[in-house]
């Protein structure tokens, strides 16, 4: 009899053991899946970010590219427009300069080169030739050069005119090379003759192309020698010729 109750107590507690370790074999088995399906869930939620972030690394890597090669494909037209311009803007400035050079050194080139002996002989052809062509009453003798029909004379240009004629740019005839052509008294200045088309004024001293400052202007229609001594007073008639 005890030996049949402890083979049923036995056998129970083994039942008892079993339906125990079935029960706890399940229980791990479900929290492992659990866990799996959790990791899958928080692996999919992270798969799309990275993909994203991973987009946009792309996409700026991308746009980086495009910038880099589209900044060269811009400053290469800006330099060839800049330098294509350049030259065109130079070469008009520089044939402005040669155009206006030649008009500027012809002048200083022609002019009488001038020596001691030389002068001596122009002051003393002028000595001897002034005093014949003074005016008893210049008021009555001058005439413009539109009475006198218009000036047909050589034209000095303007830019050249400014630079060595006018009010501020005078001299003294008497150190300057000199000449009679056709009776009229001629100088030369800046390159240019001067011809007297009027007689000098009764009232300028007998040494006027000695002592006088002189100047040439550019009035209304001609030209005229003006004396400095003599302000407001009207200027010789002259002619220029190159």
């Amino acid at each position: 009899m005890k030996a049949s109750i402890l083979n049923r107590m036995l056998v129970a507690a083994v039942i008892s053991a079993v339906s125990l370790v079935g029960m706890s074999i399940p229980t791990s088995a479900q929290q492992q899946s659990q866990q799996d399906k959790k990791q899958q869930t928080k692996q999919k939620k992270e798969q799309p970010q990275a993909q994203q972030q991973q987009q946009g690394q792309n996409r700026q890597q991308q746009q980086r590219a495009q910038q880099q090669a589209s900044k060269p494909a811009q400053q290469q037209p800006q330099r060839a427009q800049q330098q294509a311009s350049k030259p065109a803007r130079q070469q008009p400035q520089r044939a402005q300069q040669q155009a206006s050079e030649p008009a500027q050194q012809q002048p200083q080139r022609a002019q009488l080169q001038s020596t001691p002996q030389r002068q001596r002989e122009w002051q003393q052809q002028q000595q001897s030739t002034w005093q014949r062509h003074r005016a008893r009453s210049f008021d009555s003798e001058h005439r413009t050069w539109q009475q006198r029909g218009g000036y047909n004379g050589y034209r000095i240009p303007d830019s050249y005119f400014r630079s060595y004629y006018g009010p501020s740019h005078w001299f003294r005839v008497y150190s300057l090379p000199f000449m009679v052509v056709g009776g009229y008294p001629r100088f030369q200045y800046g390159g240019y003759w001067f011809s007297f088309v009027d007689p000098y004024p009764e009232y300028w001293g007998d040494t006027w192309y000695q002592s006088d400052d002189v100047y040439v202007e550019y009035f209304n229609d001609g030209y005229y020698l003006y004396n400095r001594r003599y302000p407001g007073r009207p200027g010789i008639t002259i002619s220029i010729s190159f």
